[in-house]
Protein backbone atom coordinates (compact mmCIF):
# COMPACT_ATOMS: atom_id res chain seq x y z
CA UNK A 1 0.00 0.00 0.00
CA UNK A 2 2.57 2.06 1.03
CA UNK A 3 4.54 1.65 -2.40
CA UNK A 4 1.51 2.32 -4.21
CA UNK A 5 0.76 5.94 -2.89
CA UNK A 6 5.02 6.67 -3.18
CA UNK A 7 4.28 5.62 -6.91
CA UNK A 8 1.46 8.17 -7.42
CA UNK A 9 3.27 10.69 -5.57
CA UNK A 10 5.90 10.60 -8.06
CA UNK A 11 4.13 10.13 -10.89
CA UNK A 12 1.95 13.60 -9.99
CA UNK A 13 5.30 15.54 -8.68
CA UNK A 14 7.04 14.58 -12.54
CA UNK A 15 3.85 15.27 -14.22
CA UNK A 16 4.19 18.89 -12.09
CA UNK A 17 7.20 18.99 -13.00
CA UNK A 18 7.12 18.70 -16.93
CA UNK A 19 3.73 21.02 -16.87
CA UNK A 20 5.65 23.60 -15.24
CA UNK A 21 9.43 23.39 -17.42
CA UNK A 22 6.88 23.40 -20.61
CA UNK A 23 5.19 27.07 -19.62
CA UNK A 24 6.52 29.74 -21.59
CA UNK A 25 6.49 33.13 -21.50
CA UNK A 26 3.44 34.94 -22.94
CA UNK A 27 1.40 31.91 -23.22
CA UNK A 28 -2.07 31.88 -22.25
CA UNK A 29 -3.48 29.52 -19.53
CA UNK A 30 -6.64 28.91 -16.80
CA UNK A 31 -6.49 28.83 -13.62
CA UNK A 32 -8.26 28.71 -10.23
CA UNK A 33 -7.19 31.28 -7.40
CA UNK A 34 -6.34 29.18 -4.68
CA UNK A 35 -5.13 31.88 -2.03
CA UNK A 36 -5.30 35.51 -1.73
CA UNK A 37 -2.36 37.44 0.48
CA UNK A 38 -1.80 40.81 0.49
CA UNK A 39 0.55 40.89 -2.19
CA UNK A 40 -1.06 38.94 -4.75
CA UNK A 41 -2.87 35.74 -5.55
CA UNK A 42 -1.72 32.30 -6.03
CA UNK A 43 -3.32 30.36 -9.01
CA UNK A 44 -3.18 26.76 -9.69
CA UNK A 45 -3.07 26.48 -13.76
CA UNK A 46 -4.88 24.00 -15.18
CA UNK A 47 -1.47 21.41 -14.58
CA UNK A 48 -1.34 21.12 -11.28
CA UNK A 49 1.64 24.01 -10.84
CA UNK A 50 0.72 26.92 -8.61
CA UNK A 51 1.85 30.27 -9.77
CA UNK A 52 1.54 33.92 -8.59
CA UNK A 53 -0.54 36.82 -9.60
CA UNK A 54 1.40 39.86 -8.12
CA UNK A 55 -1.41 42.80 -6.65
CA UNK A 56 0.18 44.66 -9.47
CA UNK A 57 -0.35 42.66 -12.31
CA UNK A 58 -4.00 42.00 -11.73
CA UNK A 59 -5.19 45.72 -13.14
CA UNK A 60 -3.83 49.00 -14.01
CA UNK A 61 -5.98 50.68 -11.10
CA UNK A 62 -4.81 50.61 -7.94
CA UNK A 63 -6.02 48.21 -5.38
CA UNK A 64 -5.33 48.09 -1.54
CA UNK A 65 -6.25 43.86 -1.56
CA UNK A 66 -6.26 41.32 -4.62
CA UNK A 67 -9.84 40.49 -2.72
CA UNK A 68 -11.07 43.75 -5.07
CA UNK A 69 -10.97 41.60 -8.14
CA UNK A 70 -10.52 38.08 -6.92
CA UNK A 71 -11.74 35.44 -4.85
CA UNK A 72 -10.88 31.97 -3.31
CA UNK A 73 -12.08 29.33 -5.94
CA UNK A 74 -12.38 31.86 -9.06
CA UNK A 75 -11.35 30.40 -12.08
CA UNK A 76 -9.45 32.72 -14.79
CA UNK A 77 -7.66 33.01 -17.44
CA UNK A 78 -3.74 34.48 -17.22
CA UNK A 79 -0.66 35.23 -19.47
CA UNK A 80 2.47 33.76 -18.26
CA UNK A 81 5.05 36.38 -17.21
CA UNK A 82 7.85 34.53 -15.97
CA UNK A 83 9.48 30.98 -15.77
CA UNK A 84 12.54 30.48 -13.63
CA UNK A 85 12.97 27.27 -13.93
CA UNK A 86 15.78 27.20 -11.60
CA UNK A 87 13.73 28.63 -8.56
CA UNK A 88 11.02 26.02 -10.18
CA UNK A 89 8.59 29.51 -9.45
CA UNK A 90 6.69 31.36 -12.28
CA UNK A 91 4.48 34.45 -12.03
CA UNK A 92 1.23 35.51 -13.78
CA UNK A 93 -0.82 38.26 -15.42
CA UNK A 94 -4.30 39.10 -15.85
CA UNK A 95 -4.25 42.28 -16.49
CA UNK A 96 -3.23 42.03 -19.99
CA UNK A 97 -6.34 40.04 -20.24
CA UNK A 98 -8.75 42.71 -19.34
CA UNK A 99 -8.17 44.73 -22.83
CA UNK A 100 -5.47 47.63 -23.88
CA UNK A 101 -6.40 51.32 -22.96
CA UNK A 102 -7.34 51.48 -26.93
CA UNK A 103 -9.99 48.93 -26.28
CA UNK A 104 -11.48 50.07 -23.33
CA UNK A 105 -11.97 53.61 -24.50
CA UNK A 106 -13.37 53.16 -27.89
CA UNK A 107 -16.51 53.56 -26.53
CA UNK A 108 -16.71 56.36 -24.28
CA UNK A 109 -17.01 59.64 -25.74
CA UNK A 110 -16.60 63.36 -24.30
CA UNK A 111 -19.28 64.91 -22.67
CA UNK A 112 -20.11 60.99 -21.37
CA UNK A 113 -21.25 60.23 -17.77
CA UNK A 114 -19.52 57.25 -16.22
CA UNK A 115 -19.71 55.26 -12.84
CA UNK A 116 -16.17 54.99 -11.55
CA UNK A 117 -14.45 54.14 -8.15
CA UNK A 118 -11.99 55.79 -6.65
CA UNK A 119 -8.74 54.54 -6.65
CA UNK A 120 -6.45 57.06 -5.22
CA UNK A 121 -5.86 60.56 -4.36
CA UNK A 122 -2.67 62.53 -6.05
CA UNK A 123 0.27 63.56 -3.82
CA UNK A 124 -0.59 67.05 -2.76
CA UNK A 125 -4.67 66.91 -3.76
CA UNK A 126 -3.57 67.24 -7.28
CA UNK A 127 -6.10 64.88 -8.34
CA UNK A 128 -8.08 61.80 -7.86
CA UNK A 129 -7.75 58.77 -9.83
CA UNK A 130 -11.02 57.01 -10.91
CA UNK A 131 -11.35 53.38 -12.27
CA UNK A 132 -13.73 53.46 -14.97
CA UNK A 133 -13.50 49.98 -16.42
CA UNK A 134 -10.66 47.54 -14.61
CA UNK A 135 -8.15 48.70 -17.07
CA UNK A 136 -9.17 52.26 -17.44
CA UNK A 137 -8.20 55.02 -14.89
CA UNK A 138 -8.90 58.57 -15.63
CA UNK A 139 -8.25 61.45 -13.60
CA UNK A 140 -10.68 64.66 -12.06
CA UNK A 141 -9.96 67.63 -10.23
CA UNK A 142 -9.15 66.99 -6.09
CA UNK A 143 -12.34 67.15 -4.13
CA UNK A 144 -12.48 66.99 -0.15
CA UNK A 145 -14.12 64.35 1.34
CA UNK A 146 -14.49 61.19 -1.22
CA UNK A 147 -12.08 58.54 -0.21
CA UNK A 148 -10.53 55.08 -1.46
CA UNK A 149 -13.44 52.79 -3.34
CA UNK A 150 -15.92 55.33 -2.97
CA UNK A 151 -18.45 55.23 -6.04
CA UNK A 152 -18.89 58.28 -8.09
CA UNK A 153 -20.24 59.76 -11.40
CA UNK A 154 -18.22 61.72 -13.45
CA UNK A 155 -18.06 63.42 -17.05
CA UNK A 156 -15.26 63.31 -19.11
CA UNK A 157 -13.55 66.22 -20.19
CA UNK A 158 -11.09 65.43 -22.54
CA UNK A 159 -9.40 62.12 -23.73
CA UNK A 160 -5.90 62.47 -25.05
CA UNK A 161 -4.79 59.07 -26.79
CA UNK A 162 -1.52 60.02 -27.47
CA UNK A 163 -0.92 60.30 -23.58
CA UNK A 164 -3.76 56.98 -22.61
CA UNK A 165 -5.40 59.90 -20.32
CA UNK A 166 -8.28 60.90 -19.39
CA UNK A 167 -9.94 63.85 -17.91
CA UNK A 168 -13.05 63.62 -15.33
CA UNK A 169 -15.10 65.90 -13.65
CA UNK A 170 -17.23 64.33 -10.47
CA UNK A 171 -21.06 65.46 -10.71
Amino acid sequence: MIYKKFELESKYKKTKENSFKALEVGQRVYGTVINIKPYGAFVKIESGAVGLLHIEDISVARMKSPEERLHIGQKIPVIVKLVDTKENKFCLSYKELLGSWQDNIKDIEVGQELKGIIRETAKGNKGIFIELKPNLVGMSEYKPNYNFGDKVTVVVKKIIPEKHKVKLKII
